[in-house]
């Protein structure tokens, strides 16, 4: 793949108080290559309780499709399962959303579930919804 579908990728996963910030850094991590730096910011939830927010923002062509080289090890199930769903995940200011889970990303596989949230902003021209779905589109099936 020579192009990339986005201008960039957000990552972004919370630490909550009763999780390890290295295991959540490290689940991270599995998405974004070694040379990536992730940004720690420190929040505090409805009971007083510490989330830390790792993120980060990946705007080089190497760095977008080494995230989609990982996306591309997803169940063949979970990309068809996206493929029906990009009506849903992209929005008028076309921007892609997809959670994946932070226990199997800690594991070292990427999986859809909950804990890491990716946002792309798809480069689309015209920058419209359905433009957007058709380049997201292109890029997932070529995986």
């Amino acid at each position: 793949m020579s192009s990339v579908p986005f201008h960039y990728v957000d990552l972004r996963a919370f630490c909550y108080a009763t999780e390890d910030s290295a295991r959540v850094e490290s689940a991270l991590r599995t998405l974004t290559p070694e040379e990536v730096d992730i940004e720690r910011t420190e929040s505090e939830g409805h009971h007083g309780d510490r989330i830390l927010v790792l993120s980060t923002r990946l705007e080089r062509a190497d760095e977008i499709r080494h995230v989609l080289a990982q996306l591309s090890t997803l169940e063949e199930s979970d990309r068809e399962g996206l493929l029906n769903e990009l009506v849903d995940r992209i929005d008028d200011n076309t921007s892609f959303f997809l959670t994946l889970s932070k226990q199997a990303a800690f594991s070292g596989r990427v999986e859809r579930g909950d804990g890491i949230t990716l946002r792309g902003k798809v480069e689309a021209y015209p920058a419209t919804k359905d433009r957007a779905i058709e380049h997201v589109r292109d890029a997932l099936e070529t995986l």
